[in-house]
């Protein structure tokens, strides 16, 4: 599907081409680059892009390796991983630098973005100004209750094993996900099975690095979330050791429905005023530090 966004073209070191959905804003305080979901295009957020955009956060969004304005498609000769998503991930970054207004950005992702994020910037720890999730956790399967906790790790016994028949995870045809990588599979799989995260071929240690980053981060959960129930969005946020982590619900109302997994990004008012609202009060915060450290100095 068309639109009508500005895109910033990105290429990645092995050559991969993929554009970057711009959604500017008048006079903006904050640049943000947000990473979709799994199986989703980056133009299935231009939505909430503009409603950030009302209110002052400009947006980046980013194009998954494999979907939409990728030069790539999985298939069984063409595989790639974490290593991989997150390699483009850098080439975004070093594209923003002559281009967002705000050199130091606000890192956000929903559902496997939101983790993607996380691992992005663990790998810069005190780079970003903050970090967002949206409707995310991890899919660890001790961090799931009934049915899910049980189902799970035959999902993920399953995935895989059909994503090596056929050379690649046919998402659309099975009903989750998009056409995925064989290797995007096996790391999620396997973060899904063990808890942590250790992608394939990727040196350093990100368990690590997510400990260290500092960054405020907003965790905003949607109250229907079977997909991504309260647990896991904590088994996420607990690798933030040194982030202070704020949590914000979205609630039915607003809503012309269920807030759950998905609702959001059709009808992202009430997500993009909670990240407003958070932002603001680090703003107020950060201006009522500063007037204190200025105090004290004249004294």
């Amino acid at each position: 599907m068309p639109h009508q966004q500005p895109v910033v073209a990105v290429a990645a070191a092995d050559d991969h081409r993929f554009d970057l959905i711009h959604v500017p804003a008048p006079q903006a305080r904050h640049s943000l680059l947000f990473l979709p979901g799994m199986g989703l295009s980056a133009r299935q957020y231009i939505a909430f892009g503009q409603a950030l955009a009302r209110r002052g956060i400009e947006t980046y969004i980013h194009e998954w390796r494999g979907i939409g304005s990728s030069s790539l498609r999985a298939s069984r000769a063409v595989d790639w991983g974490y290593r991989e998503l997150l390699a483009d991930l850098q080439a975004a970054l070093g594209a923003l630098e002559a281009q967002a207004v705000r050199p130091r950005l606000l890192i956000g992702g929903h559902s496997l973005g939101s983790q993607l994020a996380c691992l992005l910037a663990a790998m810069r720890p005190n780079a970003d100004s903050g970090l967002l999730i949206v409707a995310g956790g991890a899919p660890y399967w001790r961090a799931f209750s009934g049915w899910m906790r049980w189902a799970l790790p035959a999902v993920f016994f399953t995935m895989p094993a059909i994503s090596s028949a056929i050379g690649y995870y046919p998402g659309r045809r099975l009903g989750f996900a998009g056409r995925e990588a064989r290797g995007v599979i096996r790391d999620w799989t396997a973060s899904g099975r063990r808890g942590v995260y250790a992608p394939a071929g990727l040196a350093g240690d990100l368990e690590a690095g997510l400990a260290e980053i500092q960054a405020p981060t907003l965790a905003v959960r949607m109250a229907d979330d079977w997909f991504v129930p309260q647990t896991s969005l904590d088994w996420l946020t607990g690798k933030l050791a040194g982030a202070p982590v704020a949590q914000r619900v979205i609630q039915r109302n607003g809503l012309s429905g269920a807030a759950d997994h998905y609702r959001w990004m059709r009808e992202p008012e009430t997500t993009a005023a909670a990240v407003f609202d958070w932002l603001g009060g680090r703003d107020e915060a950060g201006q009522s530090a500063a007037a204190s450290a200025a105090a004290t100095r004249r004294a």
